[in-house]
């Protein structure tokens, strides 16, 4: 079924970007995918420590945000989470709203969020967040932004099928928008995004991914 901006919505409630021809989480559980690659592969909640900073490309559905908080409030860092998205092609409150139907877990944090959403703010607050989402072209939006980030959560669609997100020059304004010792982690193993993030300053490997995917990529800044 077809509904929204350019959503496919598949059996068990996945959107599917037809811009992208891509779904926005696993066809199998997104959230448990989420904890894997983002989650345990920046090594959280073990960095976790107060004003830490978690950035992103690709926002999608809200889910990663949602999963980070529920681990940062889980942990009881003093004082907020902070939390960066940048994304091109922004969902309706209703599209989030459904998609999240399928994680009762998230579902049951996500409606501060999904109010402040559906009123057009992009900055968000909730109990144990400080949350902003930049909208535009990430090519423009990431070089102008001004902070740095703890740690990556590198989720765009598909290097093969979104190629402009996973560009060398753009690995290197993630790296230059990372702070000291920060990292990344993708659900991704492409070669040519391993060796942009390489040659980007971070110290790349491998792990195992989720699901059917083989592996993933880490990495620290060097």
């Amino acid at each position: 079924m077809v509904a929204g901006d350019g959503l496919e919505w598949k059996e068990g409630g996945v959107p599917v970007s037809q811009r992208f021809d891509d779904p926005y989480f696993s066809l199998g559980n997104g959230l448990a995918e989420t904890r894997h690659v983002f989650l345990d592969g920046n090594d959280l909640p073990g960095r976790f420590r107060p004003g830490f900073h978690v950035a992103e490309l690709g926002f999608g559905t809200g889910l990663n945000m949602l999963a980070a908080l529920i681990c940062w409030r889980a942990a009881g860092v003093a004082g907020p989470l902070r939390f960066t998205s940048f994304e091109g092609y922004p969902l309706a409150a209703t599209d989030i709203a459904r998609a999240l139907q399928a994680f009762p877990e998230a579902e049951a944090i996500a409606g501060p969020f999904l109010d402040q959403w559906a009123s057009g703010a992009r900055v968000i607050r909730m109990e144990g967040l400080e949350a902003e989402v930049i909208v535009g072209d990430v090519r423009d939006t990431l070089p102008a932004w001004q902070g740095r980030a703890d740690a990556w959560f590198l989720d765009g669609f598909s290097p093969a099928k979104n190629p402009e997100m996973w560009g060398e020059a753009l690995m290197a304004e993630v790296a230059a928008h990372t702070g000291a010792q920060g990292s990344f982690a993708t659900y991704t193993a492409a070669g040519h995004v391993r060796r942009a993030l390489q040659a980007a300053g971070f110290q790349v490997e491998r792990r195992a991914g989720f699901g059917h995917k083989r592996h993933m990529s880490v990495g620290r800044l060097g």
